[in-house]
Formats: C-alpha cells, sequence, structure tokens
C-alpha cells in the first residue's frame, strides 16, 4: 500500500474584496460574531485529510491581526505558516508554493489551493478531491452549470452558445500533487514576460498547468453551496449554508 502522502491546505486571504463594499476586507466580516475566514480555517482545521496549513494574507499588519485574532485566537494547530500575498491570485499562490518547497514532506506531498471566501467547503469535497489527486494528481472541484452561458463579441452581443452539458463553474479547492503544481508555477513565472505581452489573463490555478504543461486536469463535483462570498447577497448565502 502506497504510503500517505502529506497534505497542505493554502487558504487565500490576500484579497481586497472591492464588490463587497465598505473599509474591511470581505474575509474578516462577521457571520454569526466570527470572521468569515474563520469558518474556512475550520472546515481544514478539522478534516482528518489535512496535515497543515499556509495562510495567505495582504500584509504585515494582517499577519499581526490573522495571528492574534483568528490563528491563536481560535487555536488553529495546523496553521504553520503564515505569509503575505502578492498583486495578483497567481502571485499569492505562487508565494506559498515556494515557501512549501522549503520543506521535504510539503515537497513530497499534495496541496489544496483554496479561496479563503469559500466558507462552506465541506469534508466530502476534500475526499472527492483527495480522491481525484491521488489518481490523477489533480482534483479540482467544480459544479455544472445550471444555465445556458453565451460566449459575447466585444459589442455585446452572442457569438455563440456552448453545450451546457460540457460547462462547469470552477470551485476551489483545486488540488494537485505538488511537484505538478509547483513545476507549472515556476514555467509561469519563468515565461512570465512574454505571456503578459499577449494578454494571457490567469484566473485559476487549473489554467496554470493547462498552459504550462501538457497534463491535463481531472474536475470533480464541488457543491452549489460552495459559494465565494463576493458581494453583501452572498454573506446571507453563507450564514444560511453554514446553518446559522
Amino acid at each position: 500500500m502506497e504510503e500517505r502522502k502529506w497534505c497542505t491546505a493554502v487558504v487565500l486571504a490576500a484579497g481586497q474584496g472591492k464588490r463587497m463594499g465598505g473599509t474591511v476586507a470581505k474575509q474578516y466580516l462577521k457571520i454569526d460574531g466570527r470572521p468569515l475566514l474563520y469558518y474556512t480555517l475550520c472546515a481544514f482545521e478539522r478534516s482528518p485529510l489535512i496535515d497543515s496549513i499556509v495562510l495567505v494574507v495582504g500584509d504585515g499588519a494582517q499577519i499581526a491581526y490573522c495571528k492574534k485574532e483568528i490563528v491563536d485566537a481560535y487555536a488553529f494547530q495546523k496553521v504553520d505558516m503564515l505569509i503575505t500575498g502578492g498583486r495578483e491570485r497567481y502571485d499569492s499562490v505562487w508565494r506559498a508554493l515556494c515557501a512549501m518547497q522549503e520543506r521535504p514532506e510539503c515537497r513530497e506531498g499534495y496541496v489544496f489551493i483554496h479561496d479563503g471566501a469559500r466558507p462552506v467547503v465541506t469534508e466530502e469535497i476534500l475526499r472527492r478531491c483527495l480522491d481525484a489527486v491521488v489518481q490523477f494528481d489533480s482534483g479540482v472541484a467544480g459544479m455544472p452549470a445550471k444555465d445556458t452561458i453565451k460566449l459575447a463579441d466585444e459589442a455585446g452581443f452572442a457569438l455563440e452558445t456552448p453545450p451546457r452539458d460540457r460547462l462547469w463553474l470552477i470551485q476551489t479547492p483545486q488540488t494537485f500533487l505538488f511537484s505538478l503544481i509547483y513545476g507549472a508555477y515556476r514555467r509561469m513565472e519563468d515565461t512570465r514576460t512574454d505571456w503578459e505581452e499577449k494578454g494571457l489573463h490567469i484566473t485559476d490555478d487549473a489554467m496554470v498547468v493547462e498552459t504550462f504543461t501538457e497534463r491535463r486536469v481531472k474536475l470533480v463535483e464541488g457543491s452549489y453551496e460552495n459559494i465565494k462570498v463576493t458581494t453583501p447577497e452572498d454573506m446571507v448565502l453563507a450564514r444560511a449554508f453554514l446553518g446559522l
């Protein structure tokens, strides 16, 4: 039987959440008296599948705040790295991967990359992602699109209608064999000037693997409740889905 690999969760909480409005970053807004980020961290802290957590925040002040007001206050034992993120999401992920590269157990294991503003991730989703990454080296959560989706031109006119049964709404966690995702990001960094000049917009980790390796990414069932909190209305939904 193959020895169980070390599983690290990278929780991304460096965003400003401008669409939420207000002066407080969305990951620190309160649900039932606790920061939204608390609920996200709880899912990984309580999971027997996860061995350690890398928490990525905006700056040094947020590191101090998160250490005192979240990690220590709620006794999160698995958060063993707190680092600052970069300008874009992929910059933050790259910084986390570089920090993990320094640890042998992380280099040989799996990484679950997750949005800090997705507090309703469940143990069932984590298990499905792990099962996929063990078999395929990747397991990206998502759900089939419910609505018809149109591809539009620059003037806002419909160009075509892709078959709905082939369209997925991608979520997190996005789970990979560490060597696969680190190698993909390494190539992304090495060719940054080229793809930035071409106007390539990298929106998730699966896209990094798809673009900078020859590997395919396995999609697995997430949940329609596994929402990313982006607007004030999402806070109401998150509270309901959390059963609060």
